[in-house]
Order: C-alpha cells, then sequence, then structure tokens
C-alpha cells in the first residue's frame, strides 16, 4: 500500500477538509460583498433614475413657464405698438389742431 503512518490519511483529509471548507468561505464572503456592491449599485441606479424624472419634470414645466412668458411677452409688444401708434396718431392731430389756429 502506502508508506504513510496509520493516522497520516485520516490527518491528510481533516487537513484537505479545512482547506476547502477556508476557500468556501472565502468564496461566500467573495459573492456576499459582491452581492452588496449590486445592491447599492442598484440602489444609485434608482436613485439616478429619480432624479433624472425630477430634472424631466422641472425642464416640462419650465418650458411651459417660458412658452407662457413668450407669450405674454409678443402680447406686450404688440399692445406696445399699437399704444406708440395711437400716440403718434394723437401728436399728429394735436400738431395739425395747433398749426391750424396758428396764423403764422
Amino acid at each position: 500500500m502506502t508508506d504513510r503512518p496509520p493516522g497520516s490519511l485520516a490527518q491528510t483529509l481533516s487537513s484537505d477538509i479545512a482547506a476547502a471548507t477556508r476557500r468556501l468561505q472565502a468564496a461566500l464572503e467573495a459573492l456576499e460583498s459582491a452581492a452588496e456592491r449590486r445592491s447599492e449599485a442598484d440602489r444609485d441606479e434608482d436613485e439616478l433614475a429619480s432624479r433624472i424624472h425630477a430634472l424631466g419634470i422641472d425642464r416640462s414645466r419650465l418650458a411651459d413657464e417660458l412658452d407662457g412668458s413668450l407669450v405674454r411677452s409678443r402680447k406686450l409688444e404688440r399692445t406696445n405698438r399699437e399704444i406708440a401708434e395711437k400716440l403718434d396718431a394723437a401728436i399728429g392731430t394735436i400738431r395739425s389742431v395747433l398749426d391750424a389756429e396758428d396764423p403764422a
């Protein structure tokens, strides 16, 4: 058979089992660590998606406000032109009345 002393096989098997147990424990710890990192990455991804969604909502709201401001601005510009035209017409009328009264 072999040249091993009688308890040697049991010691070798015990040593092999202990080494395999340590490797298994290390693998399980690595797996657990990887799972925690993945879970944290998923939470970060969810948070980022939530922030992007909030930014999209803000962007839509700001775009609506800008559209409303542009409409009001154009309306004010149009009203301003109309008032300026009426003032010019009134000034012209006043000048022609004053010129008609002036016997120069």
